[in-house]
């Protein structure tokens, strides 16, 4: 699928707007992304994962401070232990490259100490805000370069289901976070699914100040559209949108231990004050 308004299409579930030109290839990229979940056995090729971090370290970083790392993994055990970690995610253990995406005080810390210079501003709850923004601007810049060159990936949450396992698994200092972890890898064609939509842009547009009673509508409208979809694509989803998202938030089991995350990061070095 290559054209603009068939993709604007698949992203709403209907047609959002009327374009006066195509745009360009870039875009097409963005429009098209889905989440993979099933690759084929391939490697990716050489180099990729070089200018995969080529493309992540070409995103805006705050003050060009550049507070973020990322492990590439691709050890058969190292991974299926991180599929463990993350809720024994078979897409894990299966794509050929796992990247853990990380929020980075540490390089400024080791920098600090090694010159006998303070590091006071390490310890806010603003630097971990920004090293988190970081690592998440490039994970972003490099998926959408893997996804330009027909390249696959789904972002995995479950990395900090067990962060401290994770960090120990991956030889973390203090002050290291693993943010969230990304495979990446050819898709297996057997299992694409289609282009999931979004919320219409009357509910995530505001023009000069935040409107919440206006989203009403353009949520009722996207509940109807995700209705057709979950059918469509067969997914064990009961309800719509609304109901299935109220669901993830209506408990902290919901959070699958995450709900512990202010005392894992003091655990791993931040103070968060």
């Amino acid at each position: 699928m290559t054209n603009i308004t068939e993709l604007l299409r698949s992203r709403y579930g209907t047609r959002p707007f009327e374009l006066e030109s195509e745009w360009n290839d870039c875009l097409k990229t963005i429009l098209a992304h889905r989440s993979i979940r099933g690759y084929l056995p391939d490697r990716v090729p050489p180099k990729t994962l070089e200018l995969i971090v080529a493309a992540g370290q070409s995103a805006s970083t705050s003050s060009n401070l550049q507070t973020w790392s990322v492990v590439a993994v691709e050890d058969p055990e190292r991974k299926a232990k991180l599929s463990e970690l993350a809720g024994n995610q078979a897409h894990i253990r299966q794509c050929p490259l796992f990247l853990v995406w990380l929020a980075d005080l540490a390089r400024l810390a080791d920098i600090a100490d090694s010159r006998g210079l303070p590091r006071e501003a390490l310890d806010y709850l603003e630097m971990f805000v920004t090293a988190t923004i970081d690592a998440a601007l490039a994970a972003q810049n490099a998926a959408i370069f893997a996804e330009s060159k027909g390249l696959g990936m789904v972002y995995i949450g479950g990395i900090r289901n067990h962060p401290e396992e994770v960090a120990k698994l991956l030889g973390l200092p203090p002050l290291v976070f693993a943010t969230f972890g990304m495979c990446v890898g050819y898709p297996d064609p057997a299992k694409i699914t289609a282009v999931k939509p979004r919320l219409p842009q009357s509910a995530v547009l505001h023009r000069e100040t935040y409107q919440l009673a206006a989203q009403t509508e353009a949520i009722a409208l996207y509940d109807g559209v995700m209705k057709d979809f979950y059918a469509a694509q067969k997914m064990p989803v009961d309800g719509d949108w609304s109901e299935h998202s109220v669901r993830r938030i209506a408990t902290v089991a919901s959070l699958s231990g995450r709900d512990r995350l202010r005392e894992v990061l003091k655990n791993l070095g931040f103070q968060l004050r």
